[in-house]
């Protein structure tokens, strides 16, 4: 599922209107039946309140009371805020398709003039829709205040009305509906993959209309990575494979006192299916390794509270360094060394980063197609601080290109950038996954994938996916407020099986 920016639905929409073929009027009524099933299966109310702007996605409002009226025991009220001089063709002809139908339409001068709305009621805001561009003004600005001032549950159609599809760093948050839930057509919005739009956006769900994308030729650069791009990359196994087979993954963590970062990061990598992992801890994570993590080997630094030195690396077929490891000098020349001597594709996560960041001149050292994996703070300290979660994405963007690496952005909706410019959004994971480790079994994922011979982007991509549907699993069996680290390792065999099996 693309992404795509708010030009890019108007083409999709003309597209499809033109080839289809189908009127704009029959495709608006088509949404508006998507956004009647959607409603009458997931929020049932005795009472409906409808706010409808003048344009399509008005008129997508005004469609969608008309259906609401003929639900048995469901009182639909419509107020229309007349903001433009020239509403859109299929708002008036749905104007005149409500009335007939015997619905009455309110057409309040100002906020006062409306009528009251009844607490149980459902608040359904249909004011404008994804093509906005500048900050909401005048009357719309009122009655979005009015709205976001109502103790009622509100559920957007399309877009939270005030909410740019893309950029909204010259946007007044003031003027933007606050909803509990968003009713999207065809694709997420970009604006949604950002935390800062969660007030405004709330839990959303995509609903399909039917446009033409693929016969349309209208290719994002961003998607948002679903079940069937985690399938498409997955590889079966061979009958006759043997543990070489699946690559020996060297994976350098843990320090004195921090030593749970590597049994997470080695449990994770050998639960990605890789078949041999060799963790380099210090002389102090010895026997907590060979211990925790029986299956994994272990190469001893020379240091007892510390990774000072690198084992030969000709061995391996991918290397991971940075979960627990602290940033002492001798660990920093150890990490400049891999990045230089290295052959064999990286993951960098956590103390890695963070040395990185203290040594910007590293960074040319970097080895093409190096995956790392940083949170938004750690990624802030690499490329300078964002206002935004777009201003940082735009920054993400830049540094996968100029660095020719893979930057994985872990959050809500994590966002994995190659330097071809693709961007795919994560759509599995849960808020229990905020918890301490989780980033340290992601990165032990990713380096399982890539000692298996997945390409950067391909184990970036699926790691993520199935690094979140674990939480998601997880959570299903028993909540998001108990789940630790450790848990989303237990749950990599279930979701390997939903992957495969659908």
């Amino acid at each position: 599922m693309q992404i795509l920016s708010a030009q890019q639905i108007r083409d999709l929409d003309r597209f499809t209107i033109d080839n289809a073929p189908i009127a704009g009027i029959d495709l608006m009524e088509r949404a508006a039946h998507a956004l009647f099933s959607e409603l009458v299966a997931t929020e049932p109310h005795r009472h409906v309140t409808i706010f409808c702007g003048m344009g399509n996605n008005g008129g997508d409002g005004l469609a969608l009371a008309r259906m609401m009226h003929g639900v048995q025991g469901c009182d639909v009220h419509v107020t229309v805020v007349g903001h433009a001089e020239n509403p859109s063709s299929e708002f008036i002809e749905n104007l005149g398709r409500l009335t007939t139908a015997g619905v009455k339409v309110q057409h309040p001068g100002s906020t006062s003039e409306a009528e009251e709305i009844p607490l149980d009621s459902l608040v359904v805001d249909a004011l404008v829709g994804s093509g906005l561009s500048r900050p909401l003004t005048g009357l719309l600005a009122e009655v979005v205040e009015r709205i976001n001032a109502l103790p009622n549950r509100v559920v957007s159609i399309d877009i939270p009305s005030g909410l740019f599809c893309d950029d909204n760093s010259e946007n007044k948050s003031d003027t933007v509906i606050r909803a509990q839930r968003t009713l999207t057509f065809h694709c997420p919005k970009l604006s949604f993959m950002f935390a800062e739009h969660a007030p405004f956006v709330g839990d959303f769900t995509v609903l399909d209309i039917g446009l033409m994308e693929e016969e349309s030729g209208i290719r994002g650069h961003q998607a948002a990575a679903e079940d069937d791009v985690a399938r498409s990359i997955l590889r079966p196994r061979a009958r006759f494979s043997h543990k070489g087979t699946f690559g020996h993954a060297l994976l350098l963590a843990g320090q004195y006192g921090s030593m749970g970062s590597a049994v997470l990061a080695a449990r994770a990598a050998l639960r990605s299916g890789t078949g041999l992992v060799t963790a380099h801890v210090p002389i102090c994570g010895l026997d907590i390794v060979q211990t925790a993590v029986p299956e994994a080997m272990c190469s001893v630094d020379s240091r007892e509270d510390m990774i000072s030195e690198i084992p030969n690396m000709d061995r391996f077929t991918a290397i991971g360094m940075g979960p627990g490891i602290g940033k002492e000098e001798q660990t920093s020349q150890a990490l400049k060394r891999i990045l230089q001597d290295a052959k064999v594709p990286l993951v960098l996560d956590a103390d890695a980063l963070n040395i990185l960041a203290d040594n910007p001149t590293w960074l040319k050292f970097l080895p093409a197609g190096t995956v790392l994996t940083p949170h938004p703070k750690e990624f802030d300290r690499l490329s300078g601080k964002s206002g935004s979660g777009f201003e940082r994405w735009q920054r993400q963007q830049e540094f996968a290109k100029r660095n020719n690496c893979v930057v994985v952005l872990k959050g809500s909706f994590t966002s994995v950038c190659n330097p071809a410019g693709q961007t795919f959004f994560n759509m599995t994971g849960n808020p229990g996954m905020a918890t301490a480790g989780s980033g340290d079994v992601l990165t032990g994922i990713i380096l399982g994938l890539l000692a298996q011979g997945y390409r950067p982007t391909e184990a970036s991509v699926l790691g993520a996916y199935l690094h979140g549907l674990s939480g998601d699993l997880v959570a299903e069996h028993s909540g998001m407020e108990a789940m630790i680290a450790g848990d989303l390792v237990h749950g990599l065999g279930a979701a390997f099986l939903c992957l495969i099996n659908g």
